[in-house]
């Protein structure tokens, strides 16, 4: 319980500081710069070596591709249907299909099941929504925008992205037999600053303006992102006999509310940056009902 209280605790704070405080200049991309680069890595490397080998880790991944895909092909089909421009169908699909599994949902596995659903929760990122981002992403992205993405500066931002060669190390040590306990609790205390200051920057960036236009796509997409994809997840997890806790931060990671970096790309390619931004505010608030609630009705919660 505490570990949630921290969430709404330092969300608000970002919320509060940011309407009215008078901020440093360039501070969410010094706080996202650190999170994402340093406390990001560290708690990938502290976390990954305990991560239990189990027959049925593939499943929290799987989850992260068809929340990905599935958006895509229901934003691709019914901006057909109702005549979405590009921009706006690129833009749901960002969205919609990348979870903030990292700066949320690390904090949320962690608070709703501790340390075994916070590892199980760093693999569901790293192998699913982080490759994702980066290659999936852009590409949608790029397409949408009417801009290129060639293979090699694809490939250059999943090899060089900290987290990802943290995960490779963290493998690597794994097998090693781990680390030393010193180096550990380094690690562990480093990679302990980022859900405070996740939460902060988050609150820092927070917006929440809705035009009536924008209503229906709206819905759709946290339709999609909080419902309706964690729905058809857990159907596949129950239909091939996945059950406990990898069945349940499976599910709760695919419907965690929508990704930042997501609608910092929509913002960047031009893709309806101000309902990218609605989305991403409303996602927020809402998952921070849906996934504890949700959480109740699976077999670890």
């Amino acid at each position: 319980m505490s570990a949630l209280l921290i969430l709404f605790v330092c969300l608000a704070l970002g919320i509060l500081c940011r309407r009215y405080a008078s901020l440093p200049e360039g501070i969410v991309p010094g706080i996202n710069w650190w999170v994402l680069n340093v406390a990001l890595p560290a708690l990938v490397l502290a976390l990954v070596p305990h991560v239990t080998v189990d027959a049925h880790l593939w499943f929290p991944v799987l989850g992260m591709y068809v929340t990905f895909f599935g958006a895509w092909a229901l934003f691709a089909l019914l901006g057909r249907v109702v005549g979405w421009s590009a921009q706006r169908i690129g833009c749901l699909t960002l969205v919609s299909g990348l979870g903030n599994t990292s700066f949320m949902g690390y904090p949320l596995m962690e608070a709703l099941h501790g340390k075994p659903g916070l590892s199980i929760a760093v693999i569901a990122d790293q192998l699913g929504c982080f490759p994702l981002l980066a290659a999936g992403g852009i590409v949608v992205a790029s397409i949408y925008s009417g801009k290129g993405a060639s293979v090699p500066t694809i490939v250059r931002r999943v090899l060089t992205f900290p987290a990802f060669l943290a995960l490779l190390v963290g493998i690597v040590v794994s097998v090693s037999g781990g680390w030393p306990a010193a180096i550990e609790k380094v690690l562990l205390q480093v990679g302990q600053t980022l859900t405070p200051l996740a939460l902060f920057s988050v609150g820092l960036q927070f917006k929440l303006h809705l035009r009536r236009e924008e209503a229906g796509p709206l819905a759709a997409s946290l339709g999609w992102k909080l419902l309706l994809a964690p729905l058809i997840v857990l159907g596949i997890g129950l239909a091939v006999g996945v059950s406990g806790l990898i069945l349940t931060v499976g599910v709760l990671q695919a419907a965690m509310a929508p990704m930042i970096s997501a609608a910092i790309l929509a913002d960047q390619h031009g893709l309806e940056p101000r309902l990218a931004n609605t989305v991403l505010g409303a996602g927020i608030l809402l998952s921070l009902v849906t996934i504890p609630l949700g959480n109740l009705f699976l077999p670890a919660g």
